[in-house]
């Protein structure tokens, strides 16, 4: 749901990208609380699993693919503010380096695929869990349900701010119809991945996934009648797998993923360029501002192996936004600390 340079004209371009600046404020500030020591490098991570995901195209429909759009991943994994920087800065990677996404569509693309998904699927969790029973298959099925309705809402939000800015005469009625449809089929492809991934850190690592947090139930028992406080449970069992053995597993997946896997990937258009195509939105689309860009198209310049070139872009692509997310992430714990600490407590 990458958007071009050309679709929405300058001044929407502009109240998005004032939109998007604000909610990274936000979200900046709202990331501190949390983020520890033990969560930062997981952000981190996660940025660079999502980057290497949205290169896993899959097939919904005849001459239609889709992808990962992470919102929902990202929020359940980390905490909503955390999420929206996380897809933040997969955006900001793939439209500099990359090509994917107009660097003036940017406040478009954060917008409509960092916030709104992200708010979306995060309140649709918490919803759930709410009235399912506690326990980790609850926060597996809210976040498969969660994802699910995350991506037909960004589709509506795309058609909503086409409505307002788009550059061509296009009955919103066709768009709204095409968009919410396909992206309904996509959205089950990225239920599953989110709930396959939530599900398999949860396994591991449950404290880490923020959104299984205070979901253990206080026991009770029932003595001549009434309800009081059962014994308290003994201590948890030291956690399967230490945070830098799932660090380095989850890095090397996305390497995997990225370098290999995504050969394989679909390529037919995505939900947004085939609805574009059929429907005439991407009559006035611009060159983008890096084409020229030595890893423009997810491909390596002057390397003439279409898999080593893809391959490497890949790699080159997690690298940097694992690099790039962890220095954000790290910024932002470090300025916690500091908040937190005695010498920055103002008296």
């Amino acid at each position: 749901m990458h958007v071009p340079d050309g679709f929405i004209d300058a001044p929407t371009s502009a109240v998005t990208g004032v939109v998007a600046a604000g909610a990274i404020a936000v979200s900046l500030r709202g990331a501190r609380r949390e983020l520890d020591e033990r969560t930062a490098p997981l952000a981190g991570l996660v940025a660079a699993f999502i980057f290497a995901v949205q290169m896993l195209n899959f097939p919904v429909a005849a001459g239609t693919s889709g992808h990962l759009l992470g919102g929902a991943l990202a929020a359940i994994l980390v905490g909503p503010y955390t999420g929206v920087l996380c897809v933040s800065v997969v955006l900001l990677m793939q439209g500099i380096l990359f090509a994917d996404g107009g660097l003036t569509a940017l406040g478009v693309n954060i917008t409509d695929m960092a916030i709104v998904t992200t708010v979306v699927s995060y309140a649709v969790f918490r919803g759930l869990l709410a009235v399912l029973p506690r326990g980790r298959r609850a926060v597996t099925v809210a976040s498969f349900v969660a994802a699910l309705l995350s991506v037909p809402a960004a589709a509506v939000a795309f058609t909503l701010i086409y409505a307002v800015g788009g550059t061509t005469d296009v009955a919103l009625g066709k768009v709204a119809t095409a968009m919410i449809g396909v992206h309904v089929l996509i959205g089950i492809g990225e239920a599953v991945i989110t709930a396959l991934t939530v599900g398999a850190v949860i396994a591991v690592r449950p404290d880490l996934v923020h959104g299984a947090r205070g979901l253990r139930q206080e026991l009770k028992l029932r003595v001549h009648g009434e309800l009081v406080d059962a014994p308290a449970a003994p201590a948890p069992a030291a956690a399967r797998t230490s945070r830098r053995t799932l660090w380095i597993t989850g890095l090397v997946t996305s390497l995997v993923l990225a370098g290999f896997v995504s050969f394989y990937a679909s390529a037919n258009p995505d939900g947004l360029e085939k609805v574009a195509h059929d429907h005439g939105i991407d009559q006035k689309t611009e060159e983008h501002a890096s084409a020229d860009s030595p890893l423009a198209d997810y491909g390596v310049k002057d390397v003439s192996d279409a898999r080593l070139s893809g391959g490497l872009a890949g790699v080159i692509g997690v690298g940097v936004t694992v690099v790039a997310g962890s220095a954000v992430f790290w910024a932002v714990r470090r300025r916690r600390t500091q908040d937190v600490s005695p010498t920055g407590t103002e008296i």
